[in-house]
């Protein structure tokens, strides 16, 4: 017993690193995008090396502009939520006209 909990004390030390470096479900961005967005904000107006004073006020404003132009254009190759459309998913389940006892699910049971 007094072998236990040594043991067992060494195989959580062990197990514990590997858990917290397994992948998150969410992946970060690569750099292209990162580039890509920053050019579609310099594009809106947004001048990362102007004013340092006003920074958060203006990111937040060109990140607005670029929002409303994609919102305006329709824009469906970035993020966001999917197209509205219809789904059959949840629907009800087709029922057969009547169900004889020889075709329950359970028949002979």
């Amino acid at each position: 017993m007094k072998k236990l909990i040594p043991a067992v004390v060494v195989a959580a030390a062990l197990v514990v690193p590997a858990l917290s470096f397994a992948q998150s479900s969410q992946q970060g961005l690569t750099r292209a995008q990162v580039r890509a967005e920053l050019v579609e904000l310099e594009q809106a107006g947004y001048n990362p090396s102007a004013d340092r004073v006003n920074y958060p006020e203006n990111l937040q404003a060109a990140q607005a502009r670029v929002t409303q132009e994609k919102l305006a254009s329709g824009d469906t190759s970035g993020y966001g939520a999917p197209a509205v459309g219809t789904s059959q998913a949840g629907g009800p389940a087709v029922q057969p006209a009547h169900v004889t006892p020889s075709q329950a699910v359970y028949f002979g049971h």
